[in-house]
């Protein structure tokens, strides 16, 4: 039920006024708070992303209830169940949907899940990180609900105002949502960082509650099928969640002399980021993209080699910490974001960088 809609009936049972000034329509819209964060997983554990989906339901409101929704199959599903439930001292359920089908992030699947669990729980806000899978399924889910998503939320001032990014990051948008509940929305997982003290969960008994998988028709399943999931094997961090992140730009010249970036990256225990100057080039493959239209990344360190900052590669980088660009060019636009710069040839600094660095134990 939406909060005004009960806020009438509470009336209508009642001798007591309900007064419908800003003030208490915003005390009942917090009061009647509950958000659903659709969350990934992966090896028995809840992914960094979606932790700090958690604390995005936080900011929406102190008192809010957040349930966690969870869907694959198997031992590391209950896993990362029992994961969610200590992860945040709001979550009030974690709702588990084991089916084989949800193993995949198919998003006709997961669109009717949802669907399915919103209808049931009548929650206010439906979120998720604003990841690959995120932003396959949350606006799938959305028309089936016949709202409009948000996408790329990086602050909540009130429970139906965020703040998004637009021009690639040039402008800020403040959004209001006026919309029927629920209130569906991505966040982007670096603005929401997780606080040590919200893992304090001591004491607590979070239930763990199956959902019904019967809603998955046969018509849904045969709009899409799972081929197979490809990666490299390597022993670096992935690249969305890591401390130190080294990007090269066209000015590598080849895929060759990305090795070069990928030894200095070993080095420092790093990711291996590129531009798409570099990935259309064919240096390297996709998934390294780091921009507007590629990965979104905030590392404690973020060095930048041969990347010339186009305004599409600073979106994805800007909320790093400490940035070092490094180009033969003293105008390039990334020194106006970069903390420290050097105007140098990068085929003379990696290699003394390779050098001087000691070997990681």
């Amino acid at each position: 039920m939406a909060p005004l809609t009960a806020l009438r009936a509470l009336r209508n049972r009642s001798n007591f006024p309900i007064f419908s000034s800003t003030a208490s329509i915003a005390w009942s819209i917090r009061r009647f708070i509950s958000t659903l964060v659709v969350a990934e997983h992966e090896g028995g554990v809840v992914k960094p992303s979606s932790l700090s989906a958690f604390a995005a339901a936080e900011a929406i409101a102190k008192e809010n209830s957040i349930s966690v929704l969870l869907g694959g199959s198997g031992e590391t599903l209950q896993k990362a169940a029992a994961h969610a439930a200590s992860s945040h001292p709001l979550i009030s359920e974690v709702l588990v949907a084991d089916a084989e089908i949800l193993a995949h992030p198919l998003a006709e699947s997961w669109a009717e899940l949802i669907h399915s669990v919103q209808k049931k729980g009548g929650y206010s806000h439906v979120m998720s990180a604003s990841t690959s899978f995120g932003k396959n399924v949350l606006p799938r889910a959305a028309a089936l609900l016949d709202v409009s998503p948000i996408t790329d939320v990086i602050e909540i001032r009130e429970p139906r105002v965020f703040v998004r990014p637009i021009y690639a990051g040039n402008a800020l948008s403040t959004v209001r949502y006026s919309g029927q509940d629920p209130c569906m929305m991505t966040i982007r997982s670096t603005s929401f960082p997780l606080l040590v003290n919200s893992t304090n969960t001591e004491g607590r008994t979070v239930p763990i509650n199956q959902v019904d998988v019967s809603v998955f028709s046969e018509e849904s399943l045969k709009k899409s099928r799972w081929l197979k999931l490809t990666s490299q094997d390597t022993e670096r961090p992935d690249l969305g969640n890591a401390r130190v992140v080294v990007t090269g730009g066209r000015g590598l010249k080849s895929a060759e002399n990305f090795k070069l970036l990928e030894k200095l990256a070993e080095k420092l225990g790093a990711a291996v980021g590129a531009t798409r100057a570099a990935v259309d080039a064919g240096f390297v493959p996709n998934e390294l993209q780091v921009g507007q239209t590629g990965k979104i990344v905030a590392p404690e360190l973020y060095m930048a080699f041969g990347v010339s900052g186009a305004i599409q590669h600073l979106a994805g980088m800007r909320d790093s910490k400490v940035i070092v660009a490094i180009n033969k060019d003293a105008d390039a636009p990334i020194f106006q974001v970069a903390d420290y710069g050097l105007v140098a040839d990068l085929f003379d600094v990696i290699p003394e960088l390779l050098e001087k660095l000691p070997e990681k134990k």
